[in-house]
């Protein structure tokens, strides 16, 4: 199995209900957001997926959380955007684009500082 990893930042406000705290305030962040994309076979071109590709993929999805008060955005309108919704939801949005068989998300890593992260991690 090879896999492929790429990361990149993107700044955002949210805040988190009914766990106490801080984080009941609004606050913000600069996550990190680190993906992992596996599959059996490499094209022939030797390559799981172009980094470039990866890369604007991963973009066009961070692009939509950007600068956002993420509780404002669609995707956390209900769903409390806690860093392991936020892993979730980019995995999901991701994992659409992966449409040729071999390749799929294996993980989203969203971290909210240098020493807190949350994973959003494919079934075995």
């Amino acid at each position: 199995m090879f896999e492929v990893s790429i990361s990149k930042a993107f700044s955002a406000a949210h805040l988190i209900s009914n766990i106490g705290g801080y984080c009941e305030q609004l606050h913000g962040h600069n996550f990190t957001v680190e993906v992992t994309v596996a599959g059996k076979q490499l094209n022939p071109e030797g390559l799981l997926i172009d980094f470039r590709d990866l890369k604007k993929r991963l973009n066009d999805i961070l692009d939509t959380l950007d600068h956002q008060y993420l509780n404002e955005t669609e995707a956390f309108r209900v769903v409390s955007p806690s860093a392991e919704n936020i892993a979730q939801h980019i995995f999901s949005l991701l994992n659409q684009t992966m449409t040729d068989g071999n390749t799929f998300v294996r993980r989203v890593d969203v971290w909210e500082s240098d020493n807190a992260k949350a994973s959003f991690v494919a079934d075995p």
